[in-house]
């Protein structure tokens, strides 16, 4: 086994119903077309508000991931 290389990519999940829920979300869309996660970074937390009340969470996230060796 070499050594091994790995890539980042940025994207945003969303939950109305928490954080963990919303980086939960991001990396089981990012599963569905990359393979060998390893690592989330977060990044930043927000939120949207709607009638003074939380309407949704908005995590920004890294994802790491080995990419295939040949």
């Amino acid at each position: 086994m070499g050594s091994h290389i790995y890539k980042k990519i940025e994207i945003v999940g969303s939950s109305p119903t928490s954080i963990e829920e919303a980086v939960n979300n991001a990396v089981t869309k990012a599963s569905e077309s990359i393979r060998n996660i390893k690592w989330v970074e977060v990044l930043e937390t927000r939120c949207h508000v709607e009638n003074q009340k939380i309407a949704y969470w908005q995590v920004s996230v890294k994802i790491g991931f080995t990419l295939d060796e040949n």
